[in-house]
Order: C-alpha cells, then structure tokens, then sequence
C-alpha cells in the first residue's frame, strides 16, 4: 500500500521522543516501511527517521502555545499548526496515496481528511473542545484509539471509536543488572506524578533516577536528589530500565496507554503505579508489575517493594507475549487495508 503518515507539526519527531505517542508514530511508519510498504511520514522541519521519506514543514511559531497540557487549560487557536497541517495534506493530494494513517491531535488534521480514505487514532482522551468536535464529524469506522480505557472516556465525550489498536514496542535484548534504584521516565508534566514516584522511592529505600524532559512550562518539580539524565535516546531508556528495580509509573490522569510502562517491561523491568486509564491493560498485575489505588503514596510503595520480588525473564515474557511492536504492525495492516477500500 502507499500510506501517508500523518504527524502533528506541533513537535518534531527524534530518537529522543518527547511523548510515547510520538515514539510509536516513528515506528509504525519505520515498520510499516520495513514490511514493503510505500510509506511516506509527514512530519515537521528537525525529525528524524532512517529508512523512511519524510515531507517536512516548517515549524510553525505557534507550535509551542498548541501543546497540549493534559493537567491544564486547552490550547488556544493555532494558525500556523493550522497551516502547516494544510500544507500536509496538499502534499498528500499531489501524491495520490491509497490510505492515510492520521495521528496529529489538532482539529484542523480531522477536518481536512474529510472525504479521504483515512484512520485517525486518537492517541490522547478527549482533553480539547475542538477536537472532540471534529471527532464527531467522523464515522466511527475511521477513528481508533489505543486502549479500552481511551475508548470509554471518547464514548462518555460522545465519540463512538470503530476500533482500539494499542500500541506496540519493539523487542531490544538487553541484560538484566539491576541496582537498588527506581526509574521514573518520560515527559515531566503534573499528570504523570513525579512527586508521588519520589516519595514512594525513598519510602521503598530505593535511589531515584529521572529521564525525560521537561515539557509544561509551568510545572516545576523538586527533582533535588535524584540522578536527572533529561531526554534519552530510545535504546539509552531500554538500558536503563534493565538497569533499574522497578519503573515508576504514578499517573494522576488516565493514562491513554503507556509506552514507558510497555518498554520497562520489555526490558524485564517490572513496574508499580497507580490503577488508573489503561495501566490495568498495559501491566499484568502480579506477573509483570504491582498496581497500587490511585493517589495512595502508601499503596504504591508497598507496590514498588512486591516488584522487587517479580521474576524479571517472566517480566519479559509478558511483556513479549502482550505488548510487542509486531502484532501491533499486524493490527494497523488490517485496519489501514480496511480504510483504504
């Protein structure tokens, strides 16, 4: 098939992701291209991915306001995301394409695919006015999200979702050398409760070490203590994580997914956090991870010490029996060959 891959122009995409989202757009278009398909990933001026053609814009200068703040107010209007996404989708006209796989949370991205032969995936709940409304607007045969979780909160907003496609990770040997410290990774933003993975650490004993950047700027996070490696490239993580005791993932919004909770167990790292959004989905409780009641520090302290005692080779096993990028590559296959009929 000729597929458009369709990212938003909000962030460029790296080998040092700023949200699991974006990591999984770079491999679904890396992978879709290694299974022979003509694949094309539009994307803004600074990505990177080898193996794949990229049609870049231009950033556009309102980028940085059309981020999307899960804990905080909706964007404002966007001209310049507006027009870059325009700009997007006549390129995309220009090179007649069988399907296009639409991943960019932004309004005008759903709008103007209307009539195209497209699947949005709805990588976020529905946090924005004017996305939900041009959700609406879409058959549900064209939309699909990530998680069971994800396609309750949509339905709840009244967005009836065709279709859930989690998202998957690849499989990356590493070895398992685990010290006596617990990761916390990933953007640092309020939903993801950096704070309760801190307290919840040193309540376990355990050192605490830091990898993402920092993504809301009015967040600020007392990280004093902590080892903070800032933003690392995707194999750097997965080291990491096989590195550590456990990976920390105490969300404070439901989370539509998460992909550190997928690659810490893929490493064989095991992985407490709170039960909440699609953790429940992504963590196999008491096989590959502990989940802890939500906003309980004490809760999910006692979760980081269970973890400690998780086989990790089983920790991996679940991980490679659930969560792989290989079935997740098959599913999109499937539902992009639907699509684009």
């Amino acid at each position: 098939m000729r597929i458009a891959v369709v990212a938003s122009p909000v962030t460029p995409l790296r080998p040092a992701q700023l949200g699991g989202a974006q990591a999984f757009i770079c491999d679904l278009a890396a992978g879709l291209a290694a299974r022979g398909h003509d694949v094309t990933l539009y994307c803004t001026e600074g990505s990177e991915l080898p193996g794949v053609k990229l049609h870049m814009v231009p950033v556009p200068l309102d980028a940085e306001a059309a981020l999307v703040m899960p804990a905080g107010a909706a964007p404002p209007p966007a001209p310049g995301v507006a027009a870059a996404l325009g700009a997007m989708f006549e390129a995309i006209a220009a090179e007649p394409v069988d399907v296009i796989s639409q991943h960019a949370f932004d309004a005008p991205a759903f709008e103007l695919a209307l009539g195209l032969p497209v699947l949005h995936t709805l990588h976020l709940p529905p946090l924005v006015d004017a996305v939900v409304a041009a959700a609406r607007m879409v058959p549900p045969s064209r939309l699909a999200t990530v998680s069971r979780s994800c396609e309750a909160s949509w339905r709840s907003a009244g967005v009836e979702v065709g279709q859930v496609l989690p998202n998957g990770v690849g499989d990356l040997p590493v070895g398992f050398t685990a010290t006596r410290t617990a990761l916390i990774a990933g953007r640092i933003s309020p939903e993801k409760g950096i704070e309760h993975a801190i307290a919840a650490a040193r309540a376990a004993d355990l050192d605490v070490r830091i990898a993402g950047a920092h993504y809301d700027p009015a967040y600020e996070v007392d990280l004093s203590g902590a080892v903070h490696f800032g933003s690392l490239r995707r194999e750097e993580l997965r080291l990491l994580m096989a590195q550590s005791a456990v990976t920390i993932c105490a969300v404070r919004w439901e989370e539509p997914f998460g992909m550190v909770a997928a690659e810490a167990q893929m490493a064989g790292c095991p992985v407490a956090g709170y039960r909440r959004g699609a953790m429940p989905e992504v963590v196999e409780d008491g096989v590959s991870g502990f989940l802890a009641a939500p906003d309980d520090i004490d809760a999910l302290t006692d979760a980081i010490r269970r973890c400690m005692g998780l086989d990790r080779v089983a920790v991996r096993s679940s991980a490679q029996r659930r969560l792989g990028l290989d079935p997740a590559l098959d599913r999109y296959e499937a539902a992009l060959d639907q699509a684009a009929q």
